[in-house]
């Protein structure tokens, strides 16, 4: 996941020692709000002189292809327009290698983008209050992020506001293209020690698996006693996640079935595979983790293990399933 530096929350240093700073770190692009007011070219004028890192302008205007000039003269990478402030308004996007994107607040449903989506390569998640430096991500995101990305296969997520060390942890496993750091970063004793934090997977905890995991009424779950074979295999290919869950008739866990466990059970009974059974695919006795675990809980837990985990089984403390996690995006973000 890249990390896009909020420019304008550090009021201390000035823009040629900050953009310097940032640069010696390898930031990935520089965040810059555009509050309808054109000075701002002046400040991307300024950092084209002493730095080749992209630029990531967030434009907030009710009237924001007036900046459409300026924005393919200065050659900006990243454009994103604040919904509410255009009033839902739509305009044709010049032909350049500019990637425009659309922002939205955490309470403005995601199916605006409906109307963008031919113009537009990503949505930006406003995930605190729009303006606001130093705002606490707001949880709910989690799920708006899981949703667009069901709602709008290809389309990238950049995500603004709140992103701290464990956030950006939470966002890279959930498959985020791109997190705007303000105060956490810019205004951190060190940078560097911050940017690193950002990028690292040991984190702090202030947040639960439960915040985070994806609820089983969107995962391939199955009653171990009511489902055959060819059920599991044709559950496992329809979700697209690896594996499928089994719990009992009080929606206690009883099992999972992956690729790995299939191939097992084909293996078993090789030479008549008609014989294989349920039972031959699924590891009854699985590693789970429980909702109110934390996420360094949950890190811990995965890296003590001896082989790597793409999925993990949420129960709460009845045994009973909540819904999983998974590591697939995690894991292709970080290579």
């Amino acid at each position: 996941m890249k990390i896009s530096a909020s420019l304008y929350s550090n009021k201390v240093k000035s823009l040629e020692d900050l953009v310097k700073e940032l640069d010696a770190l390898n930031i990935d692009s520089f965040h810059i709000d555009c509050n309808d007011n054109p000075a701002v070219f002046d400040d991307i004028a300024q950092i084209r002189k002493i730095s080749n890192t992209p630029i990531d302008l967030h434009i907030i205007s009710s009237e924001p292809e007036k900046y459409l000039d300026q924005i393919v003269r200065h050659e900006i990478e990243y454009v994103q327009f604040q919904y509410e402030d255009m009033k839902g308004r739509n305009f044709t996007l010049p032909d350049n290698k500019t990637k425009y994107g659309l922002a939205v607040v955490s309470d403005t449903p995601l199916e605006v983008f409906e109307q963008y989506k031919e113009q537009y390569t990503f949505i930006l998640l406003m995930t605190t209050t729009p303006g606001q430096s130093g705002g606490v991500f707001r949880k709910d995101n989690f799920n708006r992020i899981r949703r667009f990305g069901k709602m709008f296969p290809g389309k990238k997520i950049h995500v603004d506001g709140g992103v701290n060390d464990e956030v950006s942890f939470i966002l890279r496993s959930m498959g985020v293209d791109s997190a705007v750091s303000g105060s956490f970063l810019v205004n951190h004793t060190s940078m560097g020690a911050a940017l690193m934090g950002l990028k690292m997977q040991e984190v702090r905890s202030h947040y639960q698996v439960k915040d985070i995991l994806i609820d089983k009424v969107h995962l391939p779950v199955m009653e171990l006693d009511c489902c055959n074979f060819k059920e599991v295999l044709q559950t496992i290919e329809q979700y697209d996640l690896g594996f499928a869950l089994f719990t009992d008739k009080d929606q206690k866990l009883k099992g999972i079935s992956s690729n790995a466990d299939v191939r097992r059970g084909l293996l078993k009974n090789l030479n008549d595979l008609n014989q294989t059974a349920v039972v031959d695919v699924v590891n009854t006795n699985p590693i789970r983790i429980q909702e109110q675990a934390t996420i360094s809980d949950m890190l811990a837990l995965v890296t003590s293990k001896s082989f790597p985990i793409l999925f993990l089984p949420v129960v709460n403390e009845e045994n009973k399933l909540t819904g999983a996690v998974t590591f697939n995006n995690l894991i292709r973000g970080e290579v």
